[in-house]
C-alpha cells in the first residue's frame, strides 16, 4: 500500500505563500498514482483542492483556489507539490494529500497522508 507524508505547513500572514510537499515513504513510488490535495477546516467537511494525474498532464483545481494555487509533481523526487500564493484566512485548514489510480473526490481516494496544518492569520 502507498504511504504518503505531507510537509510544509505552518503559520503565514494573509497574502503570503507556502509550498506543501507530498512525498512517498521509503520503498514506495508515486509514479503510477494520481495525487490530490484536500483540506478540512474545523467544523467543515473535507473538500478537494487540487489533483494531478500520474503523468502530470492533467490538473484540476477547486474554484476557490484557481489562480492562486499550483499543483506539480516531480516523479524523479517522488514528490508532489502544492504552491499556495495569495493565501487567505479561509484557506486555514489541515491539508491532506491522497493517492489513487485516478483523481477522485474527497472520500474516494485510496491512500492518505496524516495531514499538515496551514494557518493563515495576522
Amino acid at each position: 500500500q502507498l504511504q504518503l507524508v505531507e510537509s510544509g505547513g505552518g503559520l503565514v500572514q494573509p497574502g503570503g505563500s507556502l509550498r506543501l510537499s507530498c512525498a512517498a515513504a521509503s520503498g514506495f513510488t508515486l509514479d503510477y498514482y494520481a495525487i490530490g490535495w484536500f483540506r478540512q477546516a474545523p467544523g467543515k467537511e473535507r473538500e478537494g483542492v487540487s489533483c494531478i494525474s500520474s503523468s502530470g498532464g492533467s490538473t484540476t483545481y477547486a474554484d476557490s483556489v484557481k489562480g492562486r494555487f499550483t499543483i506539480s509533481r516531480d516523479n524523479a523526487k517522488n514528490t508532489v507539490y502544492l504552491q499556495m500564493n495569495s493565501l487567505k484566512p479561509e484557506d486555514t485548514a489541515v491539508y491532506y494529500c491522497a493517492g489513487d489510480e485516478v483523481c477522485n473526490g474527497p472520500y474516494g481516494m485510496d491512500y492518505w497522508g496524516k495531514g499538515t496544518l496551514v494557518t493563515v492569520s495576522s
